[in-house]
């Protein structure tokens, strides 16, 4: 919704709309960009992690419980802030809750940082830990 705000700002303020059009073609740029990135992150994941059985099923449960982890952390969030703005609250754990709730863009950051880190994380325990000799029969 910033786009819409800061579009519905400049057309009150006199911006032509063929500069306002500019601002969907800013968020698409972006979009792609992040999606591209996040695709090519991606790619190297899974195609370290499909060529071993083990390191399979060790990414999948890693992915799977880090993605239950964060759904429970951001409904958790959107819950808490949204008791607080309904009653009011304000101070300490509140005080964090609401900057959390209003800062979504800064934690999706923690995010796609958590996710990588977990991939490298997981190449090196498989590395240390030796999983690379292990091989699936066949």
């Amino acid at each position: 919704m910033p786009n819409c705000r800061a579009a519905s700002a400049q057309a009150v303020k006199g911006l032509s709309i063929w500069s306002i059009l500019g601002f969907p073609a800013l968020f698409t740029a972006g979009m792609t960009l992040v999606d591209t990135s996040d695709g090519i992150v991606m790619l190297g994941a899974y195609g370290w992690a499909f060529v071993n059985p083990l390191r399979k099923l060790i990414y999948n449960l890693t992915i799977t419980l880090i993605s239950v982890v964060v759904a429970v952390v951001v409904g958790g969030i959107e819950a808490l802030g949204l008791v607080a703005q309904k009653f009011g609250l304000a101070g300490g754990l509140w005080d964090a809750v609401n900057w959390a709730a209003d800062n979504f863009g800064v934690l999706g950051y923690f995010v796609v940082g958590i996710f990588v880190t977990s991939w490298l994380v997981s190449f090196v325990i498989c590395r240390l830990m030796g999983y690379e000799k292990i091989h699936s029969a066949q």
